[in-house]
């Protein structure tokens, strides 16, 4: 506890916050890779700070705090709410607070849809922000790639060597995986400029604020999956283990912003292939996390059979 204390005090300080005012330190629940904190000081000032595992884990998880520091920074770019970064030095990433508590089944179905309008036009908004290159910025994967193709079958296959290595329980062989796959490769070529991508908008990640009355979206956080890349890959983890054609309202909302969402072919081959990566990675993870049982029964039950239907849309897709 003492190294606790002592090491969210060198944090504060080199984010040029005063160490010594720091009242308290405690875990925040939620958090399934990094470490969480809240830090509170004497002012009642609070803060966040994660703190990158050491132990080993997939292969693009490594240096995730820079890509989350990389997708705060474009979040206000396109001035949509999220945590400000104020010290990230490898292992440690401090950030502000965002208002409110992650979505629950509290809301009504019509502050639900509301909400939903909300998310779709922010996300629209961070779609416009693009990047250097293709790929993950912490360079995990090696360097930013000039190409989407490039980039997402280096990321595939990664996380299929993961696999491979974890001798998680896919429920085909990898090599099965990897063949169903690469039939769809050609329709990345459509995607030509890399757009930010956070890739892990479940509803446990939105923060809903009632502090004015109305529900709102008071941040979008744990950008440690960003990536830049096709911005049709958000809208697996927006629609997760779903289909986000059926969420009229986020997609009226992300149309109105300005936002792309047409379903033709080639993107419906694309979102199967991004479906597919994310189910990949929940399977996988099991693994090295040391998942409980019941975590891992879950994952059997509902992601596996997410992973097959993802990978039959691209036989159907091939065939048509």
């Amino acid at each position: 506890m003492a190294d606790s204390w002592e090491q969210a005090r060198r944090i504060l300080a080199e984010a040029g916050l005063r160490p010594d005012r720091l009242a308290h330190l405690a875990p925040l629940g939620g958090g399934t890779y990094n470490a969480v904190d809240e830090l509170r000081l004497t002012d009642g000032s609070r803060y966040v700070l994660k703190t990158a595992p050491t132990a080993a884990g997939l292969r693009h998880e490594n240096r995730l705090l820079v890509s989350e520091a990389e997708f705060y920074r474009a979040a206000a770019q396109a001035d949509v709410p999220a945590p400000h970064v104020l010290a990230l030095d490898g292992r440690h990433l401090l950030m502000t607070v965002c208002p409110g508590a992650p979505w629950d089944g509290s809301l009504t179905e019509a502050e639900q849809a509301d909400l939903r309008g909300e998310l779709g036009r922010q996300v629209a908004r961070l779609h416009t922000v693009t990047g250097p290159g293709f790929g993950y910025p912490s360079g995990a994967l090696g360097p930013l790639a000039p190409d989407w193709r490039t980039a997402f079958t280096a990321m595939f296959d990664a996380v299929l060597d993961d696999a491979r290595q974890y001798r998680a329980p896919l429920p085909l062989p990898a090599d099965e995986v990897a063949r169903c796959a690469a039939a769809a490769y050609d329709a990345l070529d459509e995607v030509t400029v890399p757009r930010l991508v956070h890739f892990d908008l479940w509803r446990g990640n939105i923060l809903v604020d009632r502090t004015a009355g109305e529900a709102r979206i008071g941040g979008l956080i744990d950008g440690e999956r960003m990536f830049w890349g096709d911005p049709l890959a958000d809208f697996v983890s927006l629609a997760l283990l779903g289909d986000i054609t059926k969420d009229e309202a986020f997609l009226a909302g992300y149309r109105e912003a300005g936002g792309r969402a047409e379903f033709d072919r080639p993107a419906r081959l694309r979102l199967a292939l991004y479906r597919a990566y994310l189910y990949l990675i929940m399977i996988t993870e099991t693994i090295p996390r040391a998942a409980g049982e019941d975590h891992a029964d879950w994952v059997r039950k509902a992601v596996d059979p997410e992973l097959l239907a993802a990978l039959t849309e691209i036989k159907n897709l091939q065939s048509s």
